[in-house]
């Protein structure tokens, strides 16, 4: 109940910083797929104020997107810039509007598996469910401001890679594969941290693989007020 009770105290906080008002109106649908090209490594960066975000692996093109929303202002805005052996994709919803009514903004975005890629996410207020096991992942960097997120990392990867969580108000949860080398270090504000499938040592938390594995998953997770679920299976 308290943490249900700061989650909401801080939406309200947030929605009360902004610059416009607008009514929630007709929801709308859009589309959006951007193909691969010759790019060696992509970047990926998610800014999302207020909403929904589902991501997930498994798309033949670089990006297949769809997006509902009902306040016309939440339009999301999609970027891509290929500079040859990089490229850059962001993803981001305009800011400085305050809506009215009962507001609803989804995102479900799907990825390519074939690139090497890098996903920076940075969530304001709202739910966040990424499934990135299946990515050819580098680097994992997920900004939480109030809400929950689901983060499965289960999969094979084929290279090590890092991922730093940081946390605002509400829930993390962060499921690991076991067949690769997971080293940990987790650490909350005000709330619990929940640890399945690790043990902990000298102030990280480990799996048995990890003295042997050639791939290794570096999790650094910061919470502010809530809890941390980290699982590896």
């Amino acid at each position: 109940m308290l943490k249900r009770s700061l989650v909401a105290a801080a939406a309200i906080l947030l929605s009360g910083c902004t610059l416009g008002r607008e009514p929630a109106g007709p929801l709308e649908h859009e589309s959006e797929v951007i193909e691969l090209d010759k790019s060696e490594m992509t970047r990926v960066e998610l800014r999302m104020e207020t909403g929904e975000l589902q991501v997930e692996g498994g798309s033949p093109k670089l990006l297949e997107a769809d997006f509902s929303y009902n306040v016309r202002a939440w339009k999301p805005l999609v970027d891509y810039q290929s500079t040859g052996a990089r490229s850059d994709l962001k993803i981001s919803q305009p800011s400085g509007t305050r809506a009215t009514g009962e507001t609803e903004n989804r995102w479900n975005l799907k990825l390519s598996d074939a690139v090497p890629i890098d996903v920076i996410a940075r969530l304001g207020v709202g739910e966040a469910h990424m499934k990135l096991g299946s990515l050819n992942l580098r680097n994992v960097e997920l900004h939480v401001g109030v809400g929950e997120v689901e983060m499965d990392l289960r999969g094979d990867p084929k290279r090590s890679y890092d991922v730093q969580i940081r946390g605002g108000v509400g829930e993390a949860t962060v499921y690991l594969p076991a067949s690769v080398g997971i080293s940990a270090t987790a650490t909350g504000g005000i709330g619990d941290i929940n640890v399945r499938g690790l043990e902990k040592r000298d102030g990280r938390w480990i799996n048995p693989r990890l003295a042997e594995a050639a791939v290794t998953i570096r999790l650094d997770v910061k919470g502010g007020v809530g809890e941390i679920h980290l699982v590896a299976e």
